[in-house]
């Protein structure tokens, strides 16, 4: 799972108290077998692997074994060329720290700020070289949500200048729908359509709590990758956009200084709740720095298995799972592998063990479903975003997606959370699923961290299809255990690092439970008569199904 806004703080600070379930247990209809998900988690998770990096050898390794046991199971292969890869390319940037210059020209004279004390810049993956110049205008947010009537640009000429813009969103916001509209792909979308050259986003007091200035020099060396193209190009990316930056409070205190409105009542008014309207800033920035480029390839797996209905085996029921994970630790520490055990050996183990399941069926479910254990998700989503957008079975074609990412698998729970069910039918379709194996379905309960648009189904959300991101509750099973104390644990001493390994005290009665229920979402959603669909008005059924 990445690390998107503090995820794994988020989650931590919000996990419930685990308690006992009081449902009664069923006999399921499958059985999972914990020893061929452990054989899986085990070798998947191994430091042969070397953290199985996008692009790297140990990632290919793990992509040659799923891909295996797909063909072990005799699933159809759903990659290119009959194979069952779907190969993605991507340009890796590399930023040259020394290069990095941004000055400010206003009247009192020119300025440089300190980098990375005052501002920071990321790797440019459209060109080696960054050359940003122009007037500096102030547009709130940056945000055009018409649908929460706010518009930033109303009124504003930012024609061939540099827009600056405070990170997130208001606070007013719908959160999952706020989510969209703050993310930084919307608010460049916005700058570019509007004839901006350059962006530059203003850290908030909000901003400081959730992900301080000072913890992102930790990425400092972090590169930009983005897959590209049949012609080469990088996808999300503007071309008129020229360069960014993310401007700490001190170097925001001088932006703002001569303006109409200082940093101090800007802030006040979002202490408020208010949205300060745009207005010129009497300055001029330039911002040059230069960029490495490398072509990387990454695949991602992609198996099926044919429906048993001459007309709806033609729709599929997709699962999906990602792979890679984030490889070497920069780390003094002898231990510098991130294994990437529970982030997320345990998705793809059990994905694998869902295909193997559904490969046992003497009667197949009516619609196919589809494997897809997606690369890039570390770097943004990539593999999934790439496949959604260039799928191997027909445009159109998938109507449902279950996604797996980061099970905690170390204690029993006794109810499943599905982020996102809200938004369609699918609630009552996992439900009803969970019901078999006797669990609950129980509601998202951290609603205002929308977790729904933060992993690899939302790359299928975006092109329509509704879709759920499961997770094992936070409820226990055992009266003994406290489920959210293990889990909040994990995440405190693992997540991320080295010691997310093999040696982790894996429950394997969850990991079978976590099998079993998703087979049963899965016979759920490709037998029943009518194919998902989104809640009637819903934002994202209504913005992205086509």
């Amino acid at each position: 799972m990445k690390l998107r806004l503090g995820l794994g703080a988020i989650l931590a600070a919000v996990l419930i108290v685990g308690c006992q379930s009081e449902g009664v247990q069923q006999t399921p209809e499958v059985s999972a077998d914990a020893s061929r998900m452990k054989s899986h988690l085990r070798f998947l998770s191994d430091d042969l692997l070397e953290g199985r990096d996008t692009g790297a050898r140990g990632h290919e390794i793990a992509s040659l074994y799923i891909a295996a046991e797909f063909e072990k199971y005799g699933l159809k292969p759903a990659g290119d060329n009959g194979t069952y890869m779907q190969r993605v390319n991507f340009v890796q940037a590399n930023i040259e720290q020394s290069s990095i210059q941004l000055s400010l020209k206003g009247s009192q004279g020119e300025m440089s700020l300190s980098y990375p004390k005052q501002f920071l810049t990321a790797p440019n993956p459209q060109q080696e070289l960054t050359q940003m110049a122009g007037k500096l205008v102030f547009v709130g947010y940056g945000i055009i949500a018409p649908e929460l009537q706010h518009n930033d640009y109303q009124d504003m000429d930012v024609k061939g200048k540099v827009v600056v813009a405070l990170s997130g969103k208001p606070k007013s916001f719908p959160s999952e729908e706020g989510a969209h509209f703050g993310s930084s792909r919307e608010k460049l979308r916005h700058a570019s359509e509007n004839g901006a050259i350059g962006f530059v986003t203003i850290s908030t007091p909000t901003a400081e709590k959730v992900r301080p200035y000072q913890n992102l020099l930790n990425y400092l060396h972090t590169p930009s990758v983005r897959w590209l193209d049949q012609a080469g190009m990088p996808s999300g990316v503007y071309p008129q956009i020229k360069g960014s930056a993310y401007f700490s409070q001190e170097a925001a205190e001088l932006v703002f200084a001569d303006a109409e409105q200082n940093l101090e009542q800007i802030y006040s008014m979002l202490e408020k709740d208010e949205s300060p309207k745009g207005f010129d800033i009497p300055l001029e920035i330039q911002l040059e720095s230069t960029s490495t480029h490398k072509l990387i390839s990454s695949p991602n797996v992609a198996a099926i298995l044919e429906g048993s209905d001459p007309k709806l085996k033609n729709e599929y029921v997709v699962y999906s799972a990602h792979s890679d994970h984030i490889g070497f630790a920069k780390t003094v520490k002898k231990d510098k592998i991130n294994n990437g055990a529970m982030d997320n050996a345990t998705g793809t183990s059990v994905l694998l063990e869902t295909a193997r399941l559904f490969s046992l069926l003497e009667e197949r479910p009516k619609r196919s479903i589809l494997f897809v254990a997606v690369t890039g998700e570390e770097k943004g989503l990539l593999g999934s975003d790439y496949y959604a957008k260039n799928p191997t079975v027909p445009m159109g074609s998938m109507v449902a997606n279950v996604n797996l990412d980061m099970p905690i698998l170390i204690y029993e729970f006794a109810d499943v959370i599905a982020f996102g069910a809200d938004h369609s039918d699918m609630k009552s379709s996992v439900a009803k699923a969970a019901e078999k194996i006797g669990l609950e379905l129980s509601p998202d309960p951290m609603p205002e961290q929308a977790l729904f648009t933060r992993s690899d189904h939302y790359s299928f959300v975006k092109q329509g299809i509704p879709a759920v991101f499961l997770v094992p509750g936070f409820k226990s099973a055992d009266p003994e255990v406290d489920g959210g104390k293990q889990f909040s644990n994990f995440l405190k001493t693992n997540y991320h690092k080295p010691g997310d390994d093999f040696s982790q005290a894996f429950n394997w009665k969850a990991a079978t439970k976590f099998a079993e229920v998703n087979y049963h979402i899965g016979m759920t959603l490709a037998n029943q008569a009518q194919r998902s669909s989104w809640n009637e008005g819903d934002f994202f059924g209504e913005n992205f199904s086509k």
